[in-house]
């Protein structure tokens, strides 16, 4: 996927601009978002620290024998016969020192985002947009008509939540289009481009199940959102 940092304002004018047109023949109320990520991830990193750490000291209980003459080679090489007292400290500073290594490591986030399983990453894109949907467009019409269109960019991945009348009336897969449309253009580096298609898309359903009333006023602002 080609890198693309922020929206430009022709990006935004873009999208607003669709978001316009694209209400001109619904009551239905349509919210653009784009955010760089949705998660920190600091979980995940946790988690692979802890593996590690733990993958070590499995190391030491299956091959012993080893380690000890790891560590006698640390000793210059002389024999030594280890006891329990001294060989217990050098096995919890060991792993103390790897996990602190690997929380460095993963302290890099695109490393921690391509370490973090995509069921995970889902999830929490799944998540943060409900969530900005419920601050931002949930029950914020008359006639409970908005759409969330959501991208997180780190993750490439994209979300569609719909306010209660719509999510009634349209069956999720309907949204499949409009998604499409969205990642292609992403997947291009033209984000901007992404979220239009994605709005001219997500507008036709609407007009087609909720048809401008002559009297419905534009109750969401139509600007695109960037966090």
């Amino acid at each position: 996927m080609a890198k693309v940092n922020r929206l430009s304002e022709a990006d935004h004018k873009r999208v607003s601009d669709a978001v316009t047109e694209a209400e001109r023949g619904t009551d239905g109320e349509i919210v653009t978002i784009v955010t760089d990520l949705s998660d920190k991830y600091h979980d995940a990193g946790l988690h692979w620290a802890i593996g590690i750490m733990f993958l070590a000291l499995a190391l030491f209980a299956v091959f012993p024998e080893k380690i000890i003459a790891i560590l006698s080679w640390a000793a210059n090489g002389w024999e030594h016969e280890f006891s329990i007292g001294e060989i217990l400290p050098i096995i919890f500073v060991a792993l103390a020192a790897k996990f602190l290594a690997v929380r460095y490591i993963l302290a890099w986030m695109p490393l921690r985002l391509a370490l973090t399983p995509r069921a995970t990453k889902a999830r929490r894109v799944r998540a943060r947009a409900i969530q900005y949907f419920k601050v931002g467009a949930e029950s914020r019409t008359v006639k409970k008509t908005g759409v969330l269109i959501y991208l997180s960019m780190g993750e490439h991945m994209a979300e569609i939540v719909a306010d209660e009348a719509v999510h009634r009336a349209v069956p999720s897969e309907s949204w499949g289009d409009a998604m499409a449309a969205l990642i292609d253009e992403v997947r291009a580096g033209r984000p901007g481009e992404g979220m239009a298609a994605a709005v001219r898309q997500v507008g036709a359903i609407l007009a087609a199940h909720f048809p401008k009333d002559s009297g419905d006023p534009n109750e969401i602002p139509d600007r695109l959102i960037e966090l």
